[in-house]
């Protein structure tokens, strides 16, 4: 019995073989199904891959506008200068050859130029593909302080010393201080008073003395003085000393109370 199980056992045997069929027997009903489910596999892929290749796209696009120098800084234009070079205000403004242009630091560029005593205000700005224009607004002057080189010293209005030039400038009232600056208090006071002051005397002033800020005195280019005081009522004591410089011939006018202006 053994012996003819085993024969049994060796007839029953199949070997499986696993071909491909040949397309014309896969039924038709068939291959449309399998070509519509690799449509909609595709369908469904493409927002997916169009999505992965624009990132890619801009990824490339990011790294060249700012890490490489392909659109990088070629020239720096400098407008609205008078008083500063344009080679100044490059210097200042320090900006590689060369660097991204995308990727520049335009506040930074801005606090670099501003920093120029002559310079009030700065505006930076791209000019695609390869220029930084800086656009300087310069101080302008309403008065000059001796220096100690026999040269002069601008101030704008807010009181700082901008600009050292070997005259004064007809136009520009002189003022006497110890210590001009934005900060010294009679420096402020005596700039308060220079913008009261009516056209008459403007006309008539040669220096403006205020060694303090409460004991500012005008001196003429006629000889005579205007006793100030401290820089308050500013318009009343402008109009007041007007009036008495027409009015009289004395040498010193004292308007620090303008209600009891003297003439001596």
């Amino acid at each position: 019995m053994s012996g003819r199980s085993g024969r049994g056992d060796e007839r029953g045997a199949r070997r499986w073989t696993l071909v491909r069929a040949p397309a014309q027997a896969v039924p038709a009903s068939v291959r449309r199904f399998n070509q519509r489910a690799r449509d909609r596999r595709l369908q469904a892929a493409a927002p997916w891959l169009a999505g992965l290749a624009a990132i890619v796209l801009l990824a490339l696009v990011a790294l060249v506008v700012y890490q490489t120098s392909l659109l990088g800084v070629r020239d720096v234009a400098v407008r609205g200068n008078a008083i500063v070079g344009v080679d100044q205000v490059r210097a200042a403004a320090a900006v590689p050859h060369g660097a991204p242009l995308a990727s520049l630091d335009l506040r930074a560029v801005q606090r670099r130029v501003q920093a120029l005593p002559a310079v009030a205000r700065a505006r930076v700005t791209r000019h695609w593909p390869s220029t930084v224009v800086v656009t300087v607004t310069e101080r302008s002057a309403v008065a000059v302080v001796a220096a100690p080189d026999k040269r002069y010293q601008e101030l704008d209005a807010s009181g700082v010393v901008f600009r050292t030039v070997p005259s004064r400038p007809d136009r520009l009232p002189l003022v006497a201080l110890s210590a001009p600056g934005p900060s010294d208090p009679s420096t402020r006071a005596a700039l308060r008073v220079l913008a009261s002051l009516t056209g008459d005397l403007r006309s008539l002033l040669g220096t403006l003395e205020a060694p303090s800020p409460d004991a500012i005195r005008l001196r003429l280019t006629d000889g005579r003085q205007v006793v100030w005081g401290d820089a308050n009522s500013d318009e009343v004591k402008a109009a007041v000393a007007t009036v008495l410089l027409r009015q009289h011939n004395g040498d010193v006018i004292d308007v620090s109370a303008p209600n009891t202006a003297t003439v001596n």
